[in-house]
């Protein structure tokens, strides 16, 4: 249920605040098979937010900019912006020095394991942070009623109403945890920078997870043919919503391995978000979005 309510709750979410010039351009989703890691989802976007960044942001980056996220989902292992065995990150059109680094690993808890991550991020300093969807507030232009957890309450499942202390009651319960690293290596700027992110990231996954449990009265009956049907339709609907034309996406089920079908359900990950390896491709003829830099022509001394 995790998986399926995942990828329906970043469809939508990313088809809704996608708006022209602005939003999500889905590049490539396609199967993809690690020898360490086994089947896969492999997903490439851009993402152009320059209308989203704070005003001291867009003051240092060009008008028109993106971010390439790129996934490889191999449920319930998941990383974002740079494969283990790659030398790829999370990458901004206009500064090599940015990247950004997402594991995930679901397990069948309420946030207890505090030793997840040891192995990954052993030299690492790192900030433990818990998310609560129906606690934590989110930024007001975002909040919805019908999609508060505190008020929502599912027809078809019986779940919600989420009141204080809901995770130490509710079942089934999971927990998403997410080791996210962040690095802009720009003097000056670096660590307000990368505390921006770390909040920007932090503010996504708590919305998205927030709408995934309020809509699961929407996908709870999905299956995964379904649900991938839908996320087909909507990555074409919402690239014509910001102006590019439907690319040539593939976007294929692979058999769910027996080992991850007892994943419970819960409100799944988050959306927004950012070039490609060498396995990626994007089709020759798929025609791209009409921008270019602005140029800027001077008079030519010896005519005068």
């Amino acid at each position: 249920q995790y998986r399926i309510g995942q990828l329906y709750m970043i469809s939508k979410h990313s088809h809704e605040q996608s708006d022209r010039g602005e939003g999500v351009e889905v590049v490539q989703n396609e199967p993809f098979e690690d020898p360490n890691h086994g089947n896969g989802q492999l997903t490439e976007k851009r993402v152009y937010l320059n209308r989203k960044l704070p005003s001291w942001a867009r003051a240092v980056v060009p008008k028109i900019f993106y971010v390439t996220e790129k996934a490889w989902n191999y449920y319930p292992y998941t990383i974002t912006g740079k494969d283990s065995s790659r030398n790829d990150e999370w990458v901004c059109s206009f500064l090599p020095k940015f990247s950004i680094h997402i594991e995930t690993k679901y397990e069948d808890n309420k946030g207890s394991n505090d030793s997840i991550f040891d192995k990954e991020a052993k030299d690492l300093e790192r900030e433990v942070c818990f998310i609560d969807i129906a606690s934590d507030e989110i930024p007001e232009r975002y909040y919805k009623e019908s999609e508060d957890p505190k008020y929502f309450k599912s027809q078809k499942t019986g779940r919600g109403q989420l009141k204080e202390g809901w995770r130490e009651t509710h079942q089934p319960i999971m927990c998403s945890y997410k080791l996210v690293t962040v690095k802009f290596e720009v003097w000056g700027l670096q660590t307000r920078v990368e505390q921006f992110v770390h909040k920007v990231v932090r503010d996504i996954l708590l919305i998205g997870h927030r709408q995934a449990f309020a809509w699961v009265d929407e996908w709870y009956d999905m299956t995964m043919d379904e649900v991938r049907e839908f996320e087909r339709a909507t990555q074409e609907a919402t690239n014509k919503k910001i102006g590019v034309f439907p690319p040539a996406i593939s976007i294929s089920n692979i058999s769910m391995p027996s080992s991850t079908r007892s994943a419970p359900s819960s409100a799944p990950s988050t959306p927004l978000s950012t070039d490609a390896p060498d396995f990626l491709t994007v089709p020759k003829d798929r025609p791209r979005k009409k921008s270019a830099p602005e140029t800027l022509t001077l008079p030519d001394p010896s005519k005068k």
